[in-house]
């Protein structure tokens, strides 16, 4: 179902409404048509401002798609910078770290410059208003972009080789299901890897394996490590407000399962959390004390 640009937030709202009594949750995406790209500094692949044709101004974050960090300016984002190295297995080219980290970031921002050019002409923005917000400094929302000549802007970008096949997802305004377009998406992924395309050039196919296997030990010790320093003060937080940097501070979280849970927003009690994938009750058992909802059961 498409619905026109005229008075967006009014008839998400309406529709919004109708939904619920119907018994669904999910805020129906809005379409935004002519909108245009506005140049910023700090703009990548995945996150740029956009101009709606009656002047409101957004954040977009992309569904789907995650470009690599070229901006890193904090721990966080080196983090996720060698994170990121590693699942396409380059932390080892150029034979130095240092090397690695250059093509990344390199890679990062023909990422931006390729949404810069896919922009050029007026855009359509899908999007329910859901909130973005990745380390909780900034306001963004969810979106589908779809370029003048009607492509996906994520699944270019995966196509592309220049972002990987993972973030928040749902239901796409073709109507294809969240784990649909999340399966679609991770297959255009596997052909461009296949093809060598973008940062899959630089891909040492013999150390994937066991690249990806180090960030998962990492991941799994740095939970482990930051439940141990915060088992005296426990803090808490709302599942369905929490930005994705604030959901990986609870033990246990990675990045994956932050976003399994933004995506899968809102939860009236602990107890729907199970029915994120990889959250199971003796997992939700030891999230339970950092949950901040009217019902933990």
């Amino acid at each position: 179902m498409k619905f026109t640009a005229v008075f967006p937030t009014l008839i998400s709202i309406l529709t919004s409404a109708l939904l619920t009594v119907a018994g669904v949750t999910a805020q129906p995406l809005v379409e935004l048509r002519a909108c245009k790209f506005i140049q910023t500094e700090w703009a990548d692949g995945d996150s740029f401002l956009i101009q709606t044709k009656e002047g409101a101004s957004y954040t977009i974050r992309l569904y789907g798609a995650d470009c690599i960090e070229w901006h890193v300016t904090d721990e966080t984002d080196a983090r996720r910078l060698r994170a990121q190295r590693r699942y396409f297995g380059i932390s080892e080219f150029g034979r130095s770290p240092q090397a690695s980290i250059d093509a990344a970031k390199a890679l990062g921002k023909a990422a931006a410059a390729e949404v810069v050019a896919a922009l050029a002409m007026p855009f359509t923005v899908h999007t329910g208003f859901a909130d973005a917000r990745g380390d909780g400094k900034y306001k963004r929302i969810y979106g589908f972009v779809i370029t003048a000549d009607g492509e996906d802007l994520a699944e270019r970008l995966i196509r592309l080789g220049l972002a990987r096949a993972l973030g928040v997802y749902r239901e796409t305004p073709t109507a294809k299901s969240a784990k649909d377009y999340q399966e679609y998406l991770r297959d255009v992924e596997l052909v461009a890897a296949k093809l060598s395309a973008g940062v899959w050039a630089k891909t040492n196919w013999n150390l994937l394996s066991s690249e990806r296997q180090e960030q998962r030990k990492e991941d799994t010790e740095l939970g482990m490590a930051t439940g141990a320093a915060k088992s005296s003060k426990v803090f808490t937080i709302n599942p369905n407000s929490a930005a994705r940097d604030e959901l990986m501070r609870v033990p246990g979280i990675g990045e994956l399962t932050a976003n399994r849970i933004i995506g899968g927003r809102p939860y009236k009690q602990a107890s729907d959390l199970l029915n994120v994938e990889g959250i199971g009750p003796k997992t939700l058992e030891r999230l339970a004390p950092y949950l901040l909802l009217p019902d933990k059961k």
